[in-house]
Order: structure tokens, then sequence, then C-alpha cells
């Protein structure tokens, strides 16, 4: 395989740039798909099983993806292909989902919005899988953690910013918040317009700046002949990832499903969910996850600086260790209003997580099979959530009394478990990134490779 050329800061940065359209996205459904089900008359016992939705959906066709997208090599490229297609699905989707009561004939709007939202969950992935790829595609492995740094910080600029795009409308633009029963409110409807621009153009920009290296890039490519003679073997580095992701996303979980329960019930002392009480605390809960995602986009840079000093492990196990203590010192936090503290440490673990997994994983997988191994890494995403979603109500009744805040202090206990665990992942960069200075790019880098 020909040796990648180090990339500029501009570079990384404009094929990278879709992913905020996409977070952008997501984060609109992230926020608003239980309040537009409930609009549509699902009850609230039921939503955790459309949550699972994303989950199962991201660990059917992630892998699918990969695959597809590591053979396919036409005049639009590799992965490109793939951008637009999920782009324009979702953005489809986008658009439907609050519109649905106009759509009902003899189905229920819930069930045409729950199956927009699994439509939207596989239009994401679609786009999605294909970007973890492109910087092993791309990136030098000396520069894959500044590749998935950028794509964080892209994460939580989006996240922020689709978060809190209906509170803008209504309180900026007096764009009503209320509608009729069955009907989602204006301000809802037009963010998830917005959100369907914003997805395509970002998908659109990285598509017509990045270049993607020609199939002929690859085909000396040592390792990869010799994984073909082994056949299909899932790397070691991926394997000891596994127990630091699963405990990882089984904290992440909890922290989305239960933060507004437990908020309410702990600070708010109330746990019902019609009472001004807890719709306050459900308003202050979109703002403190905003200050989680908007830390993880300011810290993501300062990643590569880190673990250029200390290693790739060592960063994670650190920020993990932070994201952990931050869950448990809900217990010692006086009031609600104070909570974005911990946020920012909980802010710290996200960005680390949304970037070093993928850092050393794809410094151990062949560049000819990036996009399968990446689609395949995502079940150690999905795998935790179902787990969560299924195991974690039981948890609730039977272990922690109905008390939403235990499952909090657990999901602080999860991410120390899985800082632990990280220290026995074998990163095979780690003594050669203690010596890379991030900042030392070429400014004339060779970059002209034929179009695929």
């Amino acid at each position: 395989m020909k040796t990648k050329p180090r990339l500029t800061f501009w570079q990384i940065w404009n094929m990278s740039f879709g992913f905020l359209g996409i977070q952008f996205g997501f984060a609109l459904q992230n926020a608003n798909a239980s309040r537009i089900l409930q609009t549509f008359g699902a009850d609230v016992h039921h939503l955790s099983w459309f949550w699972l939705v994303a989950p199962i959906t991201g660990m059917i066709i992630q892998p699918i993806i990969g695959h597809l997208s590591d053979n396919t090599w036409n005049r639009f490229g590799r992965r490109r292909p793939y951008f637009l297609v999920g782009a324009l699905l979702t953005a489809t989707a986008l658009v439907l989902m609050p519109n649905a009561p106009h759509f009902a004939g003899y189905i229920a709007p819930m069930f045409i919005g729950g199956g927009l939202l699994m439509i939207m969950d596989a239009s994401i992935n679609i786009s999605m899988e294909p970007f973890r790829a492109l910087v092993g595609d791309k990136l030098p492995d000396e520069q894959h953690t500044l590749g998935f740094s950028m794509q964080t910080l892209l994460i939580g600029v989006g996240a922020v910013v689709g978060s809190w795009l209906p509170y803008i409308l209504t309180n900026v633009f007096n764009v009503p918040n209320q509608a009729d029963t069955g009907i989602v409110p204006t301000n809802v409807i037009w963010s998830f317009y917005i959100g369907a621009v914003v997805l395509v153009s970002a998908i659109v920009w990285t598509v017509s700046t990045t270049k993607e290296y020609p199939p002929e890039f690859y085909e000396s490519e040592e390792p990869e002949e010799k994984t073909e003679k082994k056949g299909f073997k899932i790397p070691k580095t991926m394997w000891q990832l596994l127990i630091v992701q699963f405990f990882s996303w089984f904290a992440l979980f909890s922290m989305w499903v239960y933060t507004t329960p437990a908020i309410a019930k702990h600070f708010y002392g109330t746990a019902d969910a019609g009472s001004a009480a807890y719709q306050e605390a459900g308003d202050w809960v979109g703002i403190l996850f905003g200050i989680y995602n908007g830390v993880s986009a300011i810290l993501a840079l300062t990643l590569p600086l880190l673990a250029s000093k200390v290693g790739r492990r060592a960063t994670h196990a650190i920020a993990l260790s932070i994201g952990g203590l931050s869950f448990l010192s809900f217990a010692i936090i006086p009031t609600a209003q104070m909570l974005w503290i911990p946020m920012i440490g909980i802010g710290v673990a996200w960005g680390s997580i949304l970037a070093m997994p993928y850092a050393m994983l794809a410094s151990s997988i062949p560049a000819k099979k990036m996009g399968v191994f990446m689609g395949l890494f995502n079940m150690s995403i999905t795998i935790p959530q179902i787990v969560n979603g299924i195991f974690g109500g039981i948890i609730l009744k039977y272990w922690f009394n109905d008390e939403p805040i235990n499952s909090i202090y657990f999901a602080g206990v999860c991410m120390i478990i899985a800082a632990g665990a990280t220290f026995f992942v074998k990163d095979k960069l780690e003594k050669k990134l203690s010596g890379v200075k991030i900042d030392e790019i070429p400014e004339n880098s060779d970059l002209q490779f034929t179009e695929a």
C-alpha cells in the first residue's frame, strides 16, 4: 500500500464536516422523538421500546453498509455514494415524521411515526458508518486521533444546535410551541425542516471538497494479503475494546433514559410526568445535555495533544474516570441548577468515547476492509444499549427500588469499570504516537490523487 500523506487541518475539517449535519438530524431525533410519539398517542411506558429501534437498526445496517462501501468503486467514489443516499433518505424522514397525522388514513399516526423513526435511524446509519471508515481510508496512522477528534468536534456542534433549535425558534423567533391535540407543535416541525436542509448541505460539502484514493492505492497492502490467506479475522484490539465499549455505552444509555426522571424525583420531588415540576425538570435536562455535548466539542481537539503525551489508552481511561466520578457526584450536588458541573466531566468522557476507541481500532485493521470492521465495531455500541433497554427497567424496579437516581450512580460505576478495562487494550501505535506533535503538518502535502 502507498504511504498516505498527512492532511492539513482544513482538509480533515472538510472530510468530517458532513458529520455535523448527521448529528444535527440525530440530535433532533433524540430530543424530540419521544415528544412526537407521545403527541401521536404512545404510552410513556412503551417509549423505551421505541428507543431500542436505534441500536437494533444500527447493529443490522452498519456492518452491511461497511461491507458494501468497502467493495464500491465508481466515479462518485467509495464512501461518498453512501453519504449522499443516506442524507437524502434521512432528510425525507425528517420532513415526513412530524407530519405523520396528515398521512394517517387507516393507520394510527403513532405507528406511522414509529415507522419513520426506524427509516430515519436506518438512513442515518447509511451515512454515519462510511464517515468512520473514511478517516481510516484517508489519514495516516499518526493522524487517526486527530481525525476522529475532528468528528467529535463537529458532532458536538451539531448536537448542541440541533438539541436547542426548537427552544431557539420559540424564544427568539416567536414560533409557536403549542398545537392542537395530536398535532406536532410548529417549532418542532420547522426544526425538522431546517435539520433536513442542514444535513444535506453538510454532506454535499464533504462530497464536493473531499477526494477518495483510487482502488489501486490499496492493492499492495501487505497486512490485507495476510488477512485474506487466514480468512476473516477480527483483530485482537477490537476484542479488547469490547469490554470498554460495553460499560461505556451501557452508562450512556442509562443517562439518556433516566436523567429526566432521576432529576425530577431527586431534585424536584415529583415522579408525575404530567406535573409542571416534571416538565421544568425535562426542560433543564435539555440544557444539561447541550452542555455536555458542547464541552465535548470544545475539548475535542485537545485530546490528540494529550494522547501524544500520555498515549491513547491513558487519555481514554482518564476521560472515562472523570465521567464516572461526575455521575457519582450527583449524590453530593445540592441543587439541580448546579448539575452543569458534573455535565462538564460527562462531556469530557463523551468526547473521548467518540474518538479514542475508533483511533485505536483504525490502526489495527486493514484499510481495504475498514468499512466492514467499523460496521462490526458498531455492535459494541448497539449491544450494550439493547441490553440496557431490555433489562434496565427490571434493574431499576428490583435492584434500585424504583429510584432512577440509582441508575445514574450505576452509570458512574460502569464508566469507572470501562476506564480500568482500557489498560488491557493493546494500542500498537502508542509508543510511536508518544513522540508525535500534532501540529507538525506540512503545508504543501501532495494530495492530487485521481478521483475514484
